[in-house]
């Protein structure tokens, strides 16, 4: 007779020992993870940081508060807040000396947002256009009026002036920050050129474009939401600028910046707070407009780079 043959069964897996048995001889215990643990601690919210946030933002923001709240004081006080009332609005918009500087800020700053704007994109072209040692010198100068302190900048352009025999005046204040905001639009600019591919613009001149067409057709608008967000970054510079416009400019008209200066000094009246809410408005403005640049020309960014968006 022939043996039987004995079936063989595959081996069964091994399964983890439950919590109550211990592991079977032969075997190492298998560490245990602490996730629970882990998970709960990476979701906990670091109080501390929080309280340092809440604690900066107050300090910062505390201030223009209070200005804000009492430019609608109806009484002449800065500590004692009694009914809200619009009567310094009223006395800003009577104030003829504070009107003239307003005005006369507001066309300081768009003069030199856009002279600096054609200005900074021909420069900047040039520089990223430009081959050899004379191209990489001037880049590395035009670095230099973004590091070196504003006072130095306003004092040298007051000895040019008066060198020069040139009366201070708007047209001075205008020259200076045209100079002073050329090296913001050259420097922004510069790095979205280098970015932009040569070969978009030899097709353009392939297809039968010349020089000038392909850069007017095909360079500028893709250069146009970053000469936006300059002119937005210039405007925003030059409109509140005091210590370039105080060592350059005359008697009278003055920027408002200067003008609220010299109000100052004799005490701060509530008519300055109702100067500086508006102020804040007009900056608040600005940025709404910078962050909805991108969205004017179908592009992500902008209002998505909030938190919470």
């Amino acid at each position: 007779m022939t043996p039987r043959p004995v079936a063989r069964t595959a081996p069964s897996p091994r399964t983890a020992p439950s919590p109550g048995t211990a592991p079977s001889p032969g075997t190492a215990p298998s560490p245990r993870t602490p996730r629970g643990r882990r998970r709960r601690g990476a979701d906990r919210r670091p109080r501390f940081a929080i309280a340092v946030t809440a604690v900066f933002f107050a300090l910062l923001y505390l201030p223009v508060g209070v200005v804000v709240l009492f430019s609608f004081n109806a009484q002449k006080s800065l500590t004692v807040f009694d009914g809200a009332s619009l009567r310094w609005y009223r006395a800003f918009l009577r104030d003829e000396a504070l009107v003239g500087s307003l005005g006369m800020s507001l066309r300081v700053s768009l003069v030199a947002m856009a002279v600096s704007l054609v200005l900074g994109v021909l420069l900047a072209l040039g520089l990223v256009r430009g081959r050899g040692r004379l191209g990489s010198f001037a880049g590395l100068v035009m670095l230099v009026p973004l590091v070196t302190p504003e006072i130095v900048t306003g004092v040298a352009s007051m000895m040019l002036f008066k060198g020069l025999g040139i009366t201070l005046s708007t047209t001075t204040v205008m020259l200076a920050e045209v100079t002073f905001s050329i090296s913001y639009v050259t420097v922004i600019l510069r790095s979205r050129i280098a970015a932009l591919n040569p070969e978009v613009e030899e097709a353009a001149m392939d297809l039968g474009a010349t020089r000038r067409q392909a850069l007017r057709l095909v360079t500028l608008p893709a250069l146009l939401p970053g000469i936006l967000a300059s002119g937005v970054l210039i405007f925003a510079l030059v409109f509140d600028d005091f210590v370039l416009a105080y060592f350059t400019t005359g008697v009278d008209p003055q920027p408002l910046s200067v003008r609220i200066y010299s109000a100052i000094r004799f005490g701060v009246q509530p008519t300055i707070n109702a100067v500086g809410t508006l102020m804040l408005v007009g900056s608040i403005a600005l940025i709404a407009f910078a962050l909805a640049i991108p969205r004017l020309f179908g592009r992500r960014g902008g209002l998505d780079l909030l938190p919470g968006k």
